[in-house]
């Protein structure tokens, strides 16, 4: 794929079967602005079709032993990881850290779940005095509707996927319009690792029409979603009437602390990383109007691009300063290069600003202090909290935010619970 100029025709892959659609959307380069791919604009009757794929395959794959869903999940890893220089140079035209983060990431999300669906245990209790015996058991929920975005494309989706298939379920995926490629790629592997028909069936197309029909389909009684609030109020709605498991990791407002002790050799280039890494211009003009200082970036520095990206979609690395805490640039999500740096006095003043906003996914705390460390980690009201670190995961615990980021958590026992109902069995003996 990598240097060549032809248009990309995307397919649905449903019933282990890559199926054209009547209408199509264009997908854009964001590097030169230009088309380069054409997404299926999927709708109702796709989703049908996808559901009764996803529904005749479900006795089957649910019946198989942790242990055979484990070695086919494996196998799908195993064939990622030997075609990543080719899924990298395809989620690169979509997006940035293809090669470094996000399909590895996505090899491991499905090697992480093969393993940790092996390890789970169950409850039992005994009431000697009535003669009962009382266990648990969890059984796959069904049909998962799973809805991706498009930063880190594939990293997230297989972040559901994985978990889901290793539950037992089948599965209907939505990636982004705007990031589809590399799930297209995926779905080619996904015969060849062994993954039976209808197990995994990916549709693509816009939120409004496939997302909504996929959402609001009565036969899919499980939707997780990571994505915008918005759309969040919009799943929960169309979900109501179902009564359906919901799963959403929304936006964050993340704020980076930094106390005068911390060490900036390490602090520095870690914020500078997680400020710019994911590529909006309005909002820098909205600071400026409420006066506030550009000190590098937008509106200050001159871009320079070759010819062929000058319509591509670039921003400069910008730092705001001088700004107030109820602007737009400290309270919204911002995704683009754009970090606001602002000054506090004291350990309880900036423990309150930071919680002064309606997002609550993740924050990082900078200081030699550890007594500090734990003290404003346990105040902040994020569900993930870096310490003298920035983006480092441990799986196996819970991923996830509070407040207006979201509802549940993700990671190997908190997907399991989802992804899965639970059952209490009383036998009498």
């Amino acid at each position: 794929m990598a240097g060549t100029n032809a248009l990309l025709m995307l397919e649905n892959f449903i019933d282990g079967k890559f199926l054209p659609c009547s209408s199509y959307i264009d997908s854009y380069d964001p590097s030169t602005g230009e088309v380069y791919c054409r997404v299926p604009n999927s709708g109702k009757d796709e989703i049908e079709a996808a559901v009764k794929a996803a529904r005749e395959a479900f006795p089957s794959w649910s019946s198989r032993s942790p242990q055979e869903r484990s070695r086919v999940l494996n196998q799908v890893a195993d064939l990622l990881e030997q075609s990543l220089e080719e899924f990298a140079q395809a989620e690169s035209k979509d997006q940035a850290l293809a090669r470094t983060m996000d399909i590895p990431r996505s090899v491991q999300n499905f090697r992480f779940f093969a393993s940790s669906s092996l390890h789970h245990t169950s409850e039992c209790t005994q009431m000697d005095h009535l003669g009962c015996m009382h266990y648990t058991v969890r059984a796959p929920v069904g049909v998962a509707g799973l809805i991706s975005p498009w930063n880190l494309p594939l990293y997230l989706l297989t972040w559901k996927i994985a978990p889901a298939m290793a539950a037992g379920n089948t599965v209907i995926a939505k990636p982004s319009e705007l990031t589809s490629v590399t799930a297209w790629m995926l779905c080619k592997l996904l015969d060849k690792a062994g993954v039976p028909p209808g197990v995994v069936n990916i549709v693509f197309g816009t939120g409004p029409r496939v997302g909504e029909a996929l959402v609001s389909h009565p036969e899919v009684p499980l939707i997780s979603f990571t994505g915008s609030q918005p759309t969040a109020e919009r799943i929960t709605q169309l979900s109501a009437p179902h009564c359906k498991k919901l799963s959403l990791e929304l936006g964050g407002k993340n704020p980076a602390i930094i106390f005068e002790d911390a060490n900036l050799d390490e602090c520095i280039p870690a914020t500078v990383r997680s400020s710019f890494a994911n590529q909006v211009r309005s909002y820098v003009k909205r600071a400026l109007a409420e006066g506030a200082q550009i000190w590098c970036g937008e509106g200050v520095d001159k871009l320079s691009l070759p010819a062929r990206n000058q319509a591509g979609y670039f921003m400069l690395p910008t730092v705001i300063t001088d700004i107030k805490d109820e602007s737009c640039c400290m309270t919204e999500e911002i995704f683009g290069p754009v970090t606001c740096v602002v000054p506090f006095d004291s350990e309880e003043e900036v423990i309150e600003r930071a919680n002064n906003v309606k997002y609550g996914l993740a924050a990082t705390v900078w200081s030699s202090n550890v007594g500090r460390v734990h003290r404003v980690a346990k105040k902040l009201q994020s569900g993930l909290v870096w310490t003298n670190c920035w983006l480092i995961r441990e799986l196996n615990l819970p991923f996830g935010g509070m407040k207006s980021s979201g509802i549940g958590r993700e990671g190997a026992k908190d997907s399991y619970d989802f992804f899965t109902e639970i059952k209490t069995i009383t036998v009498k003996h």
